[in-house]
């Protein structure tokens, strides 16, 4: 889900660059086609050269932009910033050829400003309309006066300014407080709703799934029934005709653990329906779930510790299907580590938290994006259900897994788990 939110950040930033770069292109055909314009056939006493040459400029620097979107390197805020300083910067220095103050295309800083409150957070904002301010103030008094676009009367100095251009000055820092503070505000209302939108988007797909995986389990387990027994009854006729039969009572033992799942299926299935729940103590729930989990997995090692015994332990109101899912993570953990399995059970008196440390291969890189997700398993006979369900369970009653690799080798998956887990909560961030 982080990488999620991440290659979408990413995704809006290359959109926004390419925006910008459209805009800048537009900018720069409109200059070129009016520094022709007042130059060949309108000549108002413009200094051409100078303002062919940051035109060149700007153009290399916009076709640089464009090569860049193409980098794989990730576009961050502060990196857009800069783009829009560097708009602000040339913009500053046509005007300064070009009559600063008084060449009707000043309000043009609104623009950068704008797409700074739409697309960066509020501090950037800030900084481009302070650094817009500043540039317009300057050009009231630094620029190559044009008389051709100057208003009567009006000279070099600060003071021989007069009430128009003043109160065009004005006009624009009024604008641009009112863009910085109510167009970021109303940005950041809708980025968050579109947030939230996808995020209820993604939980609505996710249910789906679940839904469709839930019907496809209840047909197989209701289908598995009937071999589970003809299992049952070859077994036991082959352990009464054999003397030796340690391997055969071991199959008769998982045959009745699969009977038992089965069962506890149903039974799950109801208590679900039901909604009532008993409180369990902490203790008592873990050494029953463990003991569930060594009787599917007899030649494993496991080693379970309780980090504080010496704090009280609370009483667990869980919901059935969280058994399930720490027992999914659990055999997870044993699948890539067959010999022994770590377990360290802490608590606090709102949260549980369980670490499973495996010493297998570790989270694959190339992969990390697709663990969790339906359908994906680095196990050569998984059928890629067993994460993306737990993930899915615990998620939905306010908990969180988490999987990164153990510095000493292997993946360490965190388990936290708010201690009342009767009704759905809203996901962790």
């Amino acid at each position: 889900m982080k990488n999620d939110a991440i290659y979408q950040a990413d995704s809006a930033a290359r959109q926004n660059l390419l925006r910008l770069g459209l805009i800048r292109t537009v900018v720069l055909i409109g200059q070129g086609l009016a520094l022709l314009y007042f130059s060949a056939f309108k000549p108002i006493g413009l200094p051409t050269n100078a303002i062919a040459f940051v035109l060149a400029i700007y153009a290399c620097v916009t076709i640089a932009t464009a090569k860049r979107r193409r980098i794989a390197v990730s576009i961050t805020d502060r990196e857009f910033f800069f783009h829009l300083l560097v708009d602000i910067f040339f913009f500053s220095a046509l005007l300064y050829f070009s009559g600063g103050a008084s060449n009707p295309f000043i309000s043009y800083y609104l623009i950068s400003i704008s797409i700074a409150a739409i697309a960066l957070p509020r501090f950037y904002t800030s900084i481009i309309a302070a650094y817009a301010l500043v540039s317009y103030s300057l050009l009231l008094v630094y620029h190559i006066p044009v008389s051709a676009i100057a208003p009567n009367n009006m000279g070099h100095s600060m003071g021989d300014n007069n009430l128009h251009i003043l109160g065009m000055w004005a006009n624009f820092a009024i604008s641009a407080a009112i863009i910085t503070y109510f167009v970021s505000r109303i940005a950041v209302e809708l980025k968050a709703q579109q947030q939230k939108i996808n995020e209820h988007r993604e939980q609505q797909l996710q249910n789906e799934q679940l839904l469709a995986i839930g019907t496809l389990a209840a047909g197989t387990a209701h289908e598995l029934g009937t071999p589970l027994n003809t299992m049952k009854l070859l077994v036991d006729e082959m352990a009464i005709q054999q003397t030796d039969n340690s391997d055969i009572g071991l199959l008769s033992q998982q045959i009745d653990q699969c009977r038992i799942t089965l069962k506890q299926l149903q039974t799950t299935a109801n208590e679900s329906c039901s909604e009532a729940y008993s409180a369990q103590p902490l203790r008592a729930y873990f050494d029953q779930l463990i003991e569930r989990w060594q009787l599917m997995r007899p030649e494993l090692e496991a080693r379970v510790s309780y980090a504080n015994n010496q704090k009280n332990a609370p009483e667990l109101k869980f919901h059935p299907t969280i058994a399930q899912s720490i027992l999914n993570l659990l055999n997870n953990a044993a699948d890539a580590s067959p010999e022994s399995v770590e377990v360290v059970i802490n608590w606090t008196e709102i949260e549980v938290e369980i670490q499973i440390k495996d010493h297998g291969a570790g989270v694959d890189i190339d992969s990390i994006n697709k663990i969790g997700k339906p359908f994906f398993s680095s196990k050569s006979e998984g059928l890629g259900l067993g994460l993306f369900l737990s993930q899915s369970t615990v998620t939905r009653f306010g908990g969180s897994v988490k999987l990164q690799n153990n510095l000493k080798g292997g993946t360490l998956t965190t388990v936290s788990l708010p201690v009342n887990l009767t009704k759905k909560t809203e996901p962790k961030a």
